[in-house]
């Protein structure tokens, strides 16, 4: 395990197996969007407490990776899981106000817009400031659990039907699967150091849902020869689409990943299955930060003078985008490069959510030139979100 890598907290792990239906637990120590929505009222928890979903999946086991992990160093978190499709709807008291409060302002009676129109996209990126560019999205299996509750043999059931799919894929699109079961250490090793591949769950939030479970059964990872186009079976979603690639051309990362992503769902079809969706919540994902589109557009940028300006955290909320360390969401930035994306999933299209990191980047881009040049960029930072 790295050193960036943060543990659960022994307080937090106390907590979660103290708790009881008669007592509010204290969440005062706690700073998640689940912990906040238990707070404004406390009903909630009471009215759930003893509710599970017809797979057996429990309010209890919704929430355990927001009570035992009270905050996270560097991102606001969900402080809570859907074990499967029907979770939205049996803990609904407390999902509806968690996806509210993440999302911006996403009320009950909004619709999501779905659009793969890559046509659509205008600008482009500085190669000398953005290193890589990527945009992935997670997809489920309508009529299976989702990773936090299934159990090996559905996790094998799901992977056997992922890879008979994307066997049929052609052209630019071929590729070939790799059981992480059956995957040489040091090809692993390989993989994961490259940013191809899913390492075993270390994070805590993923640790405290259950995702490391029967590790590596049912795992694996899908990709094209240029290793471009990437599909990982069974981590945090059934599965994780992917289109990578080094230097700033975001117009054409987007692109791959709309039209294979396309082909990837219509052979799902042809083997008779459908992805998790609805109306109202788009693509239904484990985690509630990425229902929607589920799509992050990310950069590994560079900008070292930027990222210490006093206004840095302001600048990203108004541009609506967010920061990671330079390895993902446990890690620190090095050599002052940041894994920027969008902040959003949901109530927006993938187009705008592209769009926005294009548009946002550039900005960010500019005001790091300014300060090269030890100039003022205060009539650059955007006035609202």
């Amino acid at each position: 395990m790295s050193d960036d890598h943060i543990t659960i907290p022994e307080e937090g792990l106390k907590l979660f197996d103290s708790l009881t239906k008669e007592t509010f637990p204290d969440l005062s120590r706690h700073d998640n969007w689940m912990s906040r929505s238990l707070e404004e009222d406390n009903n909630i928890y009471f009215n759930l407490f003893d509710k599970q979903t017809r797979n057996g999946f429990t309010f209890l086991d919704a929430i355990k990776t927001g009570i035992q992990n009270p905050s996270h160093p560097h991102i606001m978190t969900v402080g809570c899981v859907a074990g499967d499709e029907e979770s939205y709807n049996a803990f609904a008291e407390l999902f509806d106000p968690v996806i509210d409060k993440r999302h911006g302002g996403y009320g009950k009676d909004r619709v999501h817009v779905t659009d793969l129109d890559y046509s659509k996209i205008r600008g482009e990126l500085d190669p000398t400031y953005v290193k890589s560019c990527r945009v992935r999205t997670g997809r489920n299996i309508r009529g299976f659990a989702l990773p936090p509750a299934t159990d090996n043999a559905d996790r094998k059931k799901c992977e056997q039907i992922i890879v008979n799919a994307l066997s049929s894929m052609r052209h630019e699109f071929e590729g070939e699967y790799y059981s992480l079961e059956s995957m040489e250490d040091e090809d692993q090793d390989r993989l994961i150091r490259d940013h191809f591949l899913f390492d075993k769950p270390v994070s805590p939030l993923l640790l405290s849902s259950n995702m490391e479970r029967d590790w590596p059964s049912g795992r694996g990872i899908w990709h094209n020869g240029g290793k471009s186009f990437l599909v990982w079976v069974n981590e945090e979603d059934h599965i994780r689409v992917i289109s990578m690639q080094k230097g700033g051309d975001m117009k054409a990362v987007f692109e791959r990943f709309c039209r294979g992503l396309k082909k990837v769902e219509r052979r799902i079809k042809n083997e008779g299955f459908r992805f998790m969706w609805n109306p109202h919540l788009g693509y239904v994902v484990t985690s509630p930060s990425n229902l929607g589109t589920g799509l992050r557009g990310g950069v590994h940028l560079k900008i070292p003078l930027l990222s210490v300006h006093v206004e840095f955290e302001n600048i990203l909320e108004r541009l609506r985008l967010e920061k990671r360390g330079t390895g993902g969401v446990d890690t620190a930035a090095k050599g002052g490069v940041f894994d920027i994306s969008n902040k959003d999933r949901l109530g927006y299209s993938e187009v705008q959510l592209i769009q926005f990191v294009i548009d946002g980047v550039n900005l960010l881009v500019a005001m790091e030139k300014r300060l090269e040049k030890e100039e003022e960029i205060s009539d650059l930072i955007p006035q609202h979100k």
